[in-house]
């Protein structure tokens, strides 16, 4: 199980265990070496409202980068494509 970065990390993650996109895409993360906090829907108590508000849609992953984009539910190749742009990876 990952463990949440510090909060100077560049992306930060909408999500919960029960999702499996969530799961896929904080898997490709972990094995591509991102760093990225990690908001876990089920714990934090506003985090479902934060991701609402950000993408204006209920689902989830809701990935947030450095240049104050977002994606929801990204399959792998378009948040690698999006993590290469941004010299991520």
């Amino acid at each position: 199980m990952t463990e949440p970065t510090t909060s100077a990390a560049p992306i930060t993650m909408f999500g919960a265990e029960w999702c499996g996109d969530c799961r896929r895409s904080k898997k490709l993360l972990d094995t591509l070496g991102v760093a990225y906090d990690y908001v876990d829907l089920e714990v934090v108590d506003d985090g479902a409202d934060r991701a609402h508000a950000i993408s204006g849609r209920t689902q989830i992953p809701v990935i947030v980068f450095s240049d104050d984009t977002h994606l929801v539910e990204p399959t792998d190749r378009d948040l690698h494509a999006k993590l290469t742009a941004l010299g991520s990876i």
